[in-house]
């Protein structure tokens, strides 16, 4: 392990003890803070979604879940995905539902329409099989709408409920990951360079957050795009040319971050009482099967054994997290412990407006 490994580990721990000292708070306090969670995105908030579809993409199976209590579960990490912690510090007693699991009342604590590969661009993730695209879990949130207006009893009262609830979003890495750096399957790189690609990326997803907010949303925090040219499956794959990540992946999605962030300040001036916020965005730590050469295909090998001290890992497989960085980000979008990290405010303070 290198002096700089070594560093990063530490401060991975240093920080973890805060945000677990938050997460203890937040359990003894013991009050939801809104009525309903909703939670749109990929594999990073994935609890389930894509179990049963036709698709590459799938975590039901160990080592995913080797840490999480209820075993592998469809969750993309050995333990809790962000969304999971984000229920947690907001004082659910229980993980919000998937949409493919989610029945009867359960529905107005919120749910899960997260689905691994999924993007913006609807065809974005197809070199995978069967995902469910950003406009899909949409659909599915306006049939749940309907549903909990059934059980409300009408619509204004589902209104004002929804619009005390949180929404998380956190899409668009596999525009990037599962479509623009995949020539053999898209021709996105071609037609466009990245900053016109970004600007297309945040034009489709503007009309969507739209539709969202047209559905009741009101409190929605928007993830930016990680640092993918810094994951082990795209370290592995190209010519970092000396840098410790693959430079120019990660300045094509910080492209996409600038004009999301812009997207939230817009969004908030043109959107009544819409309360939008930006939320900032190692080896492996199980086996992947041809990292360099594997279609896009970068969860563990099923069964293989995943490394022993998981706490201080950041990645589990390829491209997804362990629980202890999902931890990190998780605390650190509820309370900001830098102004980079969210703006312009965090998602505590957004649950108490």
């Amino acid at each position: 392990m290198t002096m700089g490994t070594k560093t990063w580990h530490l401060a991975l721990v240093i920080v973890l003890m805060m945000i677990l000292n938050l997460s203890t708070i937040s359990r003894v306090d013991g009050e939801q803070q809104v009525p309903c969670y909703f939670i749109f995105g990929d594999s990073l908030l994935d609890n389930g979604n894509n179990n049963a579809l036709q698709s590459k993409v799938k975590a039901n199976y160990l080592p995913y879940g080797i840490d999480f209590p209820a075993g592998p579960t469809g969750r993309f990490s050995n333990g809790r995905n962000i969304a999971d912690i984000t229920a947690e510090l907001l004082g659910f007693v229980e993980y919000i539902p998937s949409f493919a699991t989610a029945r009867g009342r359960e529905i107005l604590k919120g749910v899960n329409y997260a689905s691994g590969g999924a993007g913006i661009r609807d065809e974005t993730g197809q070199n995978l099989g069967t995902v469910i695209s950003f406009s899909k879990q949409l659909l599915n949130h306006k049939t749940t709408v309907s549903r909990i207006v059934s059980l409300l009893g009408d619509e204004k009262s589902t209104e004002k409920n929804l619009s005390k609830c949180i929404y998380t979003v956190g899409i668009g890495s596999n525009d990037y990951i599962n479509n623009y750096l995949m020539p053999q399957f898209y021709p996105t790189s071609r037609l466009h360079m990245p900053d016109q690609y970004a600007a297309l990326l945040i034009e489709q997803y503007s009309q969507q957050l739209k539709t969202l907010y047209s559905y009741g949303a009101r409190k929605v925090a928007l993830f930016g795009i990680g640092p993918i040219g810094c994951t082990p499956g795209n370290i592995a794959t190209y010519d970092t040319n000396g840098s410790l990540c693959v430079d120019f992946i990660n300045k094509a999605v910080q492209e996409f971050n600038i004009r999301l962030k812009t997207l939230v300040d817009n969004l908030n001036h043109n959107l009544q009482d819409a309360k939008f916020i930006y939320v900032n965005g190692p080896n492996p730590c199980c086996s992947v099967a041809n990292i360099a050469n594997n279609g896009g295909i970068l969860t563990c090998i099923p069964f293989s054994p995943p490394c022993p001290v998981r706490a201080l890992e950041v990645f589990y497989d390829a491209t997804h997290p362990t629980e202890a960085a999902n931890l990190v980000v998780a605390g650190r979008s509820y309370v900001s412990l830098l102004p980079s990290d969210t703006h312009p405010i965090d998602i505590r303070q957004l649950a108490r407006l």
